[in-house]
């Protein structure tokens, strides 16, 4: 009787100090997660501030726009989007617009067209040292755009391409195959091949296995495929700046024209990007959910 209340007490100080080393490590998991919590929304603001500058300044007058520091609470105005559209300078953003949309619609598609099937290639159906092929694919984006740019200009005015829309969509489609290669590659990884021999058993070819067994399982992977090499392909500037001019202007090109030597010019360049940066915004807002599930599709294991 005496031995079992003795052991009570001791029972339930270690019960105590085990709750009060819950409680503190409660605590310390709370301040931990308040922390990340504010430093993710720092990183967040920091990183949303200058769309949010940009966007403003986009609505100010030249003058409050040069004003240093900045003017927050200006007057808004609409005459940088005006000047954009063409109001004084007569000049259309629509055909740049168009070369754009087109070079980076029909390069990205031709670009997930290619991909799949070598992605295929390098992991379903593996090809001997497929290991040095995707070496390959990587080495072609060591080279600086830069130290290409001058053969690219010889070779297109050899061929008569200069200023040719087409030929841009050849040069994003190569720029982009590469990443397109690796992305794809890595969802495919992911897929059992057991799922492919019973295919193969069922008598589906290759083109049978790609249209309804490969695609509909890593469609979230080739969204996001496709919006990353969408995006490269319409903010791409150095190539479009010096093998296009008038016929094949892209939109980034026909951005910097605003960017002048004389007179005030920030809030026309802001309403600019801004402009030119819908497309990518929308198309990026419009596939988040297939974004998010491609990006994370090959990242386990």
């Amino acid at each position: 009787m005496t031995t079992a209340l003795a052991a009570n007490p001791s029972k339930t100080a270690a019960e105590k100090r085990a709750s009060n080393a819950r409680v503190r490590n409660n605590r310390r998991g709370s301040k931990g997660g308040i922390f990340l919590g504010l430093l993710a929304w720092v990183i967040g603001i920091i990183f949303v501030f200058p769309v949010f500058y940009m966007l403003l300044t986009s609505l100010h007058s030249e003058f409050d726009a040069a004003t240093n520091p900045p003017s927050f609470f200006a007057p808004l105005t609409l005459d940088g989007y005006r000047e954009f559209f063409g109001a004084s300078s007569g000049a259309s953003p629509w055909p740049p617009l168009i070369n754009s949309a087109t070079a980076s619609i029909v390069s990205t598609i031709v670009v997930i067209l290619l991909a799949i099937p070598a992605a295929y290639a390098l992991s379903v159906k593996p090809v001997e040292k497929w290991t040095d092929v995707m070496f390959f694919f990587l080495s072609t984006k060591f080279l600086p755009a830069v130290a290409g740019l001058l053969p690219l200009y010889i070779i297109a005015k050899t061929i008569g391409v200069l200023d040719n829309i087409n030929f841009i969509v050849i040069l994003y489609t190569a720029m982009n195959l590469p990443i397109a290669v690796w992305m794809l590659r890595s969802f495919l990884a992911d897929i059992p091949v057991e799922l492919f021999e019973a295919a193969s058993i069922d008598g589906a070819g290759l083109i049978r296995t790609l249209r309804s067994i490969i695609v509909p399982i890593i469609s979230p992977g080739i969204a996001a495929t496709a919006l990353i090499c969408f995006i490269f392909s319409w903010n791409e500037l150095l190539l479009a700046n010096t093998l296009t001019s008038i016929v094949a202007q892209t939109a980034p090109v026909f951005l910097t024209s605003f960017v002048t030597s004389q007179g005030l010019f920030l809030a026309k360049v802001c309403a600019a990007a801004t402009a030119v940066s819908l497309p990518v915004l929308i198309a990026g807002f419009a596939a988040q959910d297939k974004l998010v599930q491609g990006l994370s599709l090959g990242a386990v294991k």
